[in-house]
């Protein structure tokens, strides 16, 4: 089940799905420990002696977002029992704190007993082995801890805290966990359990004809018994009400502190610029991590998650964030890539929020063309970021602080990883991490990290340096041009692989990553040879289904959903789509030119889930989003295509301003 609202401040990441169950709770890294483990936190209900969890399919649920915040609204209706509660979600802005209000309104004309039900599913690290859950009498609080990690559960009805609470074993022995004893209305109380252990608090309240309750839950995260409590007396004193307003008011003057005219485009294409920036801030870690995703629904397939940061990810994650006018979050990025290139001036497949190396299914083979276990274009794309990064903002001393620990010997890598008698870079894997080789868009990327190394150069007089890398990328240039272009099939190739004789064999693959050829410098996007290249895409990987959209490549195999590769070369990816969205925006001549690109930027926005989230992926036939959600690059790909969108349209509207305006004598 995808995540229908994320939530976070960058030290914590709370992940709610469309049954408004948390199914992740990362602290204190984003992305790393998650404490609920992709199981459910869930909310339960008892009202004229009948019990349901709002997760059991009979609620009606809406769920989205307050509009331009990282604050959660959800309906849930349930008919039968005549009730509808209003969901407000959110995590502080500042304070390690989470926080749910949910008001309960009584859609009969009689008076009634109710009893709303919290139930903490907690595995603290990440594991479910050595917890204790217990009920502290001092402050009437349910806490769990172990080490030094401390969560302290509380809540409001009016003045009144917990009617009742149960601590207990989980999913071991014969214990199901202390959710089943909320089910007949009553909590046992049971004030410690240690091991794997849940707890449950509940709240009675009454309800009057056609009348409402509010009561509020929160949780706190940290790191000492101390702290917690210390939190704990903070929204006591200044109330979850008004912690809930201040963070839905600090993310609105968050997201509007600039203002932005979004041109002719829809108002459902600048709600979701709005929902994605912020959607793209809550899986940025304070320390700089920028996480692919944080959903660990994608275990269900693979014993492993996407909760890292990926170097090629980030880098262009970090250039939408720069160009949307928030250098000040990606700047902790460029100072955690400085700190974890290594000796030889590479970046790894992907990293821990911590910054140690993540996970790898890449073997460490060794043969005379090369034997790093690296993606490339990783390495380079953070070198290009970073190139935009100073065009955008001149950031001069910043930038000169990188120049030795992270600029030279990432340049240096790019420039020296080369087969020497191509000129091309030698193989690594593709920016799919499917197959080793020499690809197009790795080469466009070499050559945009090396142009931005020399511009970095020639800023602090390093000429020799400058020369060297020039040269590099000239080099990687004429050699892409020369090897990776087909004039049999009029356009670019995704790329070749070594033959154990040394000669080049090609992989005429036509694959929507060809984009990078204009996107990251290498031919501008009006060239014939680029125009010719997009325009098969978008002939060839186009969805031929109800729903549309672009491939990655034909017979893409990763959640196939349909064998007709004829109508289906590949389920659509929100990236790859938009990627052709902006090269229609780069090429077009005229505003009228701009109309195939709306018409992307609108079918992202009708493809993203009703609360804004966009996952990997889409279903080639029903449209149900697939793979991990929300994806981070998606989100980012949808801000930068937009504003790509909307300086084209500006630059067309001044222009035809200027024509009308008569010349003067």
């Amino acid at each position: 089940m995808s995540r229908e609202i994320v939530l976070g401040n960058g030290n914590i990441l709370v992940n709610i799905d469309r049954s408004l169950s948390i199914r992740d709770f990362y602290y204190p890294y984003v992305g790393m420990e998650n404490h609920v483990m992709g199981h459910k936190c869930a909310l339960g209900v008892w009202i004229d002696g009948c019990f349901s969890w709002v997760d059991e399919g009979r609620w009606q649920i809406t769920a989205g977002y307050r509009p331009f915040s990282l604050v959660g609204e959800a309906t849930a209706r349930h008919g039968e029992t005549g009730l509808e509660l209003c969901v407000a979600d959110a995590v502080h802005y500042e304070k390690n704190i989470y926080l749910r209000k949910i008001r309960i309104k009584n859609l009969f004309h009689c008076r009634r007993d109710l009893r709303l039900f919290f139930h903490n599913d907690f595995s603290l690290g990440g594991s479910d082995v050595g917890d204790t859950a217990l009920y502290d009498p001092n402050n009437g609080t349910l806490l769990h801890y172990k080490r030094n990690y401390y969560f302290l559960f509380n809540g409001r009805w009016k003045q009144q805290g917990f009617f009742q609470f149960t601590t207990g074993i989980k999913r071991f022995g014969h214990q199901e966990g202390t959710w089943r004893d909320a089910e007949d209305g009553r909590l046992a109380n049971h004030p410690i359990a240690q091991g794997s252990v849940d707890s449950t608090a509940g709240f009675r309240l009454e309800l009057a004809p056609n009348g409402g309750e509010t009561v509020y839950y929160w949780i706190i995260a940290g790191r000492s018994l101390k702290e917690v409590r210390e939190n704990n007396h903070y929204v006591l004193t200044y109330g979850p009400e008004a912690l809930l307003e201040a963070t839905e008011k600090y993310w609105k003057n968050w997201v509007h502190k600039d203002k932005r005219s979004f041109g002719d485009l829809s108002p459902e294409i600048e709600r979701l610029y709005y929902t994605s920036l912020l959607v793209v801030r809550a899986q940025v870690d304070n320390r700089g991590a920028i996480l692919a995703a944080n959903d660990t629904d994608i275990m269900v397939t693979n014993r492993d998650h996407y909760s890292y940061l990926w170097p090629r990810d980030g880098a262009l994650i970090a250039h939408a964030l720069d160009k949307a006018g928030y250098p000040e979050v990606t700047r902790p990025f460029y100072y955690f890539c400085r700190d974890i290139l290594s000796e030889e001036g590479f970046f790894w497949p992907k990293y821990n929020p911590d910054g140690s190396v993540g996970s790898s299914w890449h073997p460490w083979t060794r043969d005379e063309y090369g034997y790093l276990p690296v993606q490339e274009d990783e390495t380079a794309l953070v070198l290009w970021a970073l190139g935009r990064n100073y065009a955008l903002y001149k950031g001069f001393e910043f930038i000169k602080s990188l120049y030795t620990p992270l600029i030279v010997p990432a340049a240096d890598f790019l420039e020296r990883y080369r087969d020497r008698r191509t000129g091309l870079p030698l193989q690594s894997y593709d920016l799919w991490e499917e197959r080793r080789g020499v690809f197009t868009f790795t080469c466009a990327a070499v050559y945009g990290g090396l142009q931005a190394a020399v511009s970095f150069a020639r800023l602090f007089g390093d000429e020799v340096r400058a020369g060297r890398w020039e040269r590099a990328a000239r080099e990687v240039k004429a050699a892409t041009l020369k090897h990776l272009y087909s004039y049999d099939l009029d356009r670019f190739i995704r790329g070749a692989g070594f033959s154990a004789e040394g000669e080049l064999e090609k992989d005429f693959t036509l694959e929507s990553s060809l984009y990078g050829v204009f996107a990251l410098g290498l031919l501008p996007a009006g060239h014939p040879r680029v125009r010719r290249t997009m325009q098969a895409i978008r002939k060839f990987l186009w969805v031929n289904t109800g729903i549309g959209g672009i491939a990655r490549y034909p017979g893409d195999y990763y959640f196939r959903r349909s064998g007709d590769l004829q109508k289906v070369p590949g389920n659509p990816w929100f990236i790859c789509t938009l990627w052709l969205a902006e090269w229609q925006i780069e090429a077009a001549r005229t505003s009228e030119e701009l109309e195939p690109a709306r018409e992307l930027l609108a079918w992202a926005a009708t493809r993203a889930g009703k609360s804004g989230i966009m996952a990997e992926q889409v279903h080639p036939d029903t449209g149900e989003q697939l793979s991990v959600a929300p994806l981070t690059w998606s989100h980012a790909t949808f801000v930068l295509a937009v504003l790509k969108y909307v300086e084209k349209f500006a630059l067309f509207k001044n222009i035809a301003q200027i024509r009308k305006e008569p010349g003067e004598i």
